[in-house]
């Protein structure tokens, strides 16, 4: 079953059991992706499963952006919200690579290119992410570059 028809079975689950925040939550994912279609003029349903990803992807990191906001703000409230959101859509991303395993990874490309220096970050994230690909965030693989260019 396609990721996109996982989430509506999901949807159509959790407006039975009456789970509003499961529901809403991917009301607001099947908008998003739906944007995103028009966008790209193609039906939601023929995206691969990468794409499906790419757009929680950008949906995560929209709720982990607006939390930090929310609790610069002092609305601890809404930030529990957005917290419980990201958590529902955070399941359905593939397993992360482990914290060692990308730190060796990232070693072993940084020493084959040459890298040292921290103003060659650029390249260094470039060439990580050829090789990470979907399996870690950007945020991680740029956390573990700098600690090792430090």
């Amino acid at each position: 079953m396609a990721l996109y028809e996982t989430l509506g079975a999901d949807l159509i689950v959790s407006m039975k059991a009456g789970d509003v925040l499961r529901r809403d939550t991917l009301r607001l994912f099947q908008s998003a992706l739906k944007n995103v279609a028009i966008d790209k003029r193609k039906d939601p349903k023929a995206f691969t499963d990468d794409e499906v990803i790419d757009v929680i992807r950008r949906l995560v990191k929209q709720r982990k952006d607006s939390i930090e906001q929310y609790r610069t703000g002092g609305r601890e409230d809404l930030a529990l919200k957005e917290e419980a959101e990201l958590n529902i859509l955070s399941a359905y991303l593939p397993q992360a690579m482990a914290e060692e395993e990308l730190h060796t990874l990232v070693q072993s490309v940084l020493a084959e290119a040459g890298i040292t220096a921290k103003a060659q970050m650029g390249q260094a994230m470039g060439l990580v992410m050829k090789q990470v690909g979907k399996n870690a965030s950007g945020d991680d693989v740029k956390r573990v570059v700098d600690s090792l260019l430090a």
